[in-house]
């Protein structure tokens, strides 16, 4: 089986007016197994910037850890807190790194700049090749869906309720399509001051 669908797993990421989201779904599985409805696939990097990793789920763990010493040392030596741009760089140089012997994993970023509250969003594949700075990013098993329907249903500077109710459908939506993917999700927003995290319910099955 394809080490990428091996667990399952979709993430989606949107740009708003000086907001950004973030949505993953909570399924851990075996194939077509489900082992687990809890399972987080995005992790906080930094005060307002969120990494989603669907893939391998060891990789995943494995890549997050890995990350997270990195983004220490970083902002140890630099004395501020990393920008999205900068995690972008080093994620990709992370991932190039192991080219030889890579991370199944499809890493999807969505961060605030902390000087201009501009929204970032990007996408890279397993090998560090990353998308320009697109209003929206998608990645898993449900990657073809996700994208119809972004590009469908977003629309430019949409305002925090109005991205979570976007974001919130596009991933209902997708996981319905896809036997690999569900068990409820979650949907960060991110704003200047505040992340505001809610859960949602999807099919169970």
């Amino acid at each position: 089986m394809n080490p990428f669908s091996y667990n399952g797993g979709v993430c989606v990421a949107m740009k708003g007016d000086k907001c950004v989201a973030i949505a993953s779904d909570h399924r851990l599985g075996a194939g077509r197994l489900t082992v687990g409805t809890d399972f987080p696939k995005v992790f906080e990097m930094g005060p307002a910037l969120y990494l989603g990793l669907p893939g391998l789920t060891s990789d995943s763990l494995t890549v997050v850890n890995k990350l997270k010493f990195r983004v220490n040392l970083y902002e140890l030596s630099e004395n501020r807190k990393i920008k999205p741009h900068s995690f972008k760089a080093m994620l990709e140089h992370f991932l190039y790194e192991k080219r030889f012997g890579g991370y199944f994993i499809a890493p999807v970023i969505a961060g605030l700049d902390p000087d201009t509250d501009e929204p970032f969003v990007t996408a890279m594949d397993m090998l560090g090749a990353g998308e320009t700075n697109e209003p929206f990013a998608v990645a898993g098993t449900a990657e073809e869906s996700l994208l119809g329907l972004c590009e469908a249903l977003w629309e430019p500077n949409l305002k925090p309720d109005d991205l979570f109710e976007t974001i919130s459908q596009v991933i209902l939506n997708a996981v319905d399509f896809d036997c690999l993917a569900g068990a409820g999700a979650t949907v960060h927003v991110i704003e200047k001051d505040k992340v505001t995290t809610r859960t949602i319910k999807t099919r169970m099955d």
